[in-house]
C-alpha cells in the first residue's frame, strides 16, 4: 500500500515548487488543482453544471471557465462557494482515489490546497504543510497572480487559519529561505518518507 502524503499550504507558500522537486525525486505527485482544471474543460460535466447554476456570465469568449469571475463569485458568497465545491470537490477526489490505485511507489504526495477545509485529511497518511509567514505569502502570490494584495488577504481570510494548519501537520517545511533551502528540506523529507 503507497503511503499518502497530504501536501498542503496558503496561497503563496510554495507548493507547487515543492512538488515540482518531489517530482524530480521520481516521486508520484497527484495535484488536485491540475484535476480541477482538467475537470473543467469544454463539454466536461462539471462545467455543464458550473453554467447551470451560476450562469454563462462565468465562461469566457472562448468557451472556458473564467477563473477570475467564479473567483470573485466564490469569495464573495459562501453560499456560492459552498455550491462550487459540491460540483467539484467530489469528483476531484473521485480521481484522486483512481490515481492513487494506480501508483506502485512508496510513497505518493497529493497536492490538495483545502486539505483541511474540505475535510480531505481524513482521505491522507500523513499531512505535509508548506509554511511561511502572511506577509511572504501576499508578496509572492501578488506578485505571482498579479493581483492586488487585499484579493490575497481576502483569500487568505478564507482559508483555514495559519494555526490551525501548522497544529494539524504531521510534517512542516518552513519556506521562507530560497529554492536551495526548499530542495535541502524536500530531500531530508524524501529520506524519511522513503524509510517509513
Amino acid at each position: 500500500m503507497v503511503l499518502r502524503i497530504g501536501l498542503t499550504g496558503g496561497i503563496g507558500s510554495g507548493k507547487t515548487t515543492a512538488c515540482e522537486i518531489f517530482t524530480e525525486l521520481g516521486v508520484p505527485v497527484i495535484d488536485a488543482d491540475i484535476i480541477a482544471h482538467e475537470l473543467v474543460k469544454p463539454g466536461m460535466p462539471a462545467l455543464e453544471e458550473i453554467i447551470r447554476i451560476f450562469g454563462e456570465e462565468v465562461i469566457s469568449n472562448d468557451g472556458t471557465l473564467d477563473r477570475k469571475i467564479i473567483r470573485d463569485k466564490v469569495f464573495a458568497n459562501n453560499l456560492d462557494r459552498k455550491k462550487l465545491e459540491n460540483i467539484l470537490h467530489p469528483a476531484v477526489y473521485k480521481e484522486i482515489s483512481a490515481q492513487v490505485e494506480n501508483i506502485n511507489s512508496r510513497y505518493c504526495i497529493i497536492s490538495i490546497p483545502l486539505l483541511l477545509e474540505t475535510g480531505a485529511s481524513k482521505t491522507v497518511d500523513r499531512i505535509l504543510v508548506i509554511d511561511v509567514p502572511r506577509e511572504q505569502q501576499l508578496e509572492r502570490a501578488s506578485n505571482r497572480d498579479k493581483t492586488d494584495k487585499n484579493d490575497i488577504n481576502a483569500i487568505i481570510d478564507s482559508q483555514i487559519s495559519r494555526n490551525e494548519r501548522l497544529s494539524a501537520a504531521d510534517d512542516i517545511v518552513d519556506n521562507n529561505g530560497d529554492i536551495n533551502d526548499l530542495r535541502k528540506k524536500i530531500y531530508e523529507l524524501h529520506e524519511f518518507y522513503s524509510n517509513i
